[in-house]
């Protein structure tokens, strides 16, 4: 039987002199077959150890000017041990009890406007689960992506239920049907969500205006000037 993930939060808030509040975040969690260790700040992912991959990642880009954490992955592995060791005693004492199940909800939608032909990100948001994680699929018109494809560890809501996305890195073309798809225990059946390229067409009633203000113009011009001659010829 698998044993059920146990979560050690770790928060601390800090109030800086122009009283400015944030909140530090450290999880460490652990499972008999999973586990995550990250660091966020006022509610972003600053750090993870991708256990697969044996390293620490930093998620954030370059210009977001990161923080980094020397011998980070070290320290999460050696708190993999320990969590591990904690769970099977945790898990006797309290003779395994069993874990509430939510499920997710979740939306889909590009990172930046769309612009047909040019590289853009779509973002799979997984909001008010538990327990974590969740498993997302990607598809461009029914065919399976992997490429481009990231998957972020879970963060917590105050009321412990957990968020968590994924996005894919795309280039949009007319036509294209994506979808990601959710698989979470508390699902009856995967729950997907669909997202299409919609871009704006320039609206042409500007234009049909103008040209109707200014045909109508030109005829007030003309008709002017015909009885303006007219009635000098009266005269």
């Amino acid at each position: 039987m698998k044993s059920s993930v146990i979560f050690l939060i770790l928060s601390s808030v800090v109030y800086a002199e122009i009283k400015f509040l944030h909140i530090d975040l450290h999880i460490g969690g652990c499972s008999d077959s999973d586990g995550v260790d990250m660091y966020g700040l006022d509610g972003e992912e600053m750090w993870y150890a991708d256990f697969n991959k044996q390293k620490g990642v930093e998620p954030l880009p370059p210009f977001a000017d990161p923080l980094t954490y020397p011998g980070g992955y070290e320290q999460a592995v050696a708190n993999q041990q320990i969590c591990k060791q904690n769970l099977a005693v945790d898990i006797k004492a309290y003779k395994n009890p069993e874990e509430k199940i939510v499920p997710p909800h979740s939306s889909i939608y590009p990172r930046d406007d769309v612009v047909l032909g040019m590289e853009n990100t779509l973002i799979c948001n997984v909001i008010g689960f538990h327990p974590s994680p969740v498993r997302v699929k990607w598809t461009r018109n029914n065919q399976i992506v992997t490429e481009g494809v990231r998957m972020s560890t879970p963060y917590p809501n105050q009321d412990f239920s957990h968020n968590q996305f994924s996005s894919l890195t795309f280039t949009p073309e007319e036509g294209d049907i994506y979808s990601c798809t959710v698989e979470h225990q508390g699902l009856s059946e995967p729950l997907t969500r669909i997202w299409e390229p919609e871009v704006t067409q320039p609206s042409v009633g500007p234009a049909v205006f103008c040209g109707v203000g200014l045909t109508l113009g030109l005829l007030g011009v003309a008709t002017g000037t015909f009885f303006l001659i007219k009635g000098n010829e009266c005269n």
